[in-house]
Formats: structure tokens, C-alpha cells, sequence
């Protein structure tokens, strides 16, 4: 797990995952890395893996993971795949373009333009090629990384479950409250 801000709170609660029949290694930023740089130190976590998950913090999407994980693995060739989702209002976030396929073939940055459009949900599964991608320091995969890769292979599978993007105080107080019911 990758910790920044707030970590020792982080593993005081998560602890080793026991609790949860995992086993939980923690990653620690001294300064901000931004989600390219946190995943790029992480690597030593990750030396023996073909591919992994990641997963933003600061959102949530329920996603089927297995076939999630079928849909990069059927997709020869794919270096990213992400979860996407189609959005009434894109106005907050930037877009996501694809082909029929499901391979992306362009980014647009937020426009503020109250439109429907299919947006990065914030998962994704990396081959772990892509750690050659990342640059060393801060870096977004959203900005630095995704757009350079493009030409190498990034998918994106449509999901229709709940989206939470907690950047708001609306949406963290809706994040609260189905806490308090799970």
C-alpha cells in the first residue's frame, strides 16, 4: 500500500492485514510523489509480478476484478488497462476516448462543460513494463504516463457499478454516509 500523507494513521489502522486474512506491505512517501512517482517506488514490492493492480485512494468504484483482469489479459499487447465509467456530467474530470475495441486512443483535459462523457475511474491493472515508464520523482500517470503509452497499448473496460469521487464536499459526505451502512 502506497502512504503519504496521514501514514502512520494508514497502518495503525490496516496494520499488516491480518485482520483481513491479506498480508499488507506499506510503501512511504517522504514528500509527494503524485500517483506516477508513489507506484514507481513502490517497484521493490513488485519485482516478481507480471502484472498488479492499482488502485487510487481517493475514489471508489465497485469493479468486477476478475474480469477486469480477463478483459487486460485478452488485450495482447496491453501495457495499461483501466476501469472507466460513462458519467452524466463530465465537467469535473478529464475524458477518456476509445475505440470500439476498448483501446484508448486519447485524453481530454477537464472542460467544465456540464456533458456526458467516459471518465477514468481510478483502477487499473499495469504490466509491470510500465515501471519503465515512469519517471523517478513526481510524476502523474494520468498526465505524464497515460498519454506516452498510448502508442503501446492502453485499454479501458466500461463499468456500470458505484462511483464515488470524494474531491467534493458533497461526495466525501456521501462517501461517510454509506460507510456508516457497510
Amino acid at each position: 500500500m502506497c502512504t503519504g500523507y496521514l501514514a502512520d494513521q494508514i497502518e495503525s489502522k490496516f496494520g499488516d492485514g491480518r485482520a483481513w486474512d491479506v498480508s499488507i506491505e506499506y510503501s512511504n512517501e517522504e514528500m509527494p510523489l503524485g500517483t506516477a512517482g508513489a507506484v514507481k517506488l513502490a517497484k521493490r514490492f513488485l519485482a516478481h509480478t507480471p502484472e498488479f493492480l492499482v488502485l487510487n485512494g481517493d475514489s471508489f468504484l465497485e469493479v468486477n476484478f476478475q474480469s477486469l483482469m480477463a478483459f487486460h489479459q485478452q488485450h495482447d499487447g496491453a501495457v495499461v488497462t483501466m476501469a472507466v465509467l460513462r458519467v452524466e456530467n463530465a465537467s469535473r474530470y478529464g475524458t477518456v476516448h476509445l475505440d470500439a475495441s476498448g483501446r484508448v486512443t486519447g485524453f481530454a483535459e477537464k472542460t467544465g462543460s456540464e456533458i456526458p462523457g467516459i471518465v477514468n475511474g481510478g483502477i487499473y491493472v499495469f504490466n509491470h513494463s510500465v515501471l519503465q515508464h515512469i519517471p523517478e520523482g513526481p510524476a502523474s500517470l494520468e498526465r505524464d504516463v497515460f498519454p506516452r503509452l498510448i502508442d503501446q497499448g492502453v485499454y479501458a473496460q466500461e463499468q456500470d457499478g458505484m462511483f464515488i469521487d470524494i474531491g467534493t464536499p458533497q461526495d466525501y459526505a456521501r462517501a461517510q454516509q454509506l460507510l456508516r451502512f457497510s
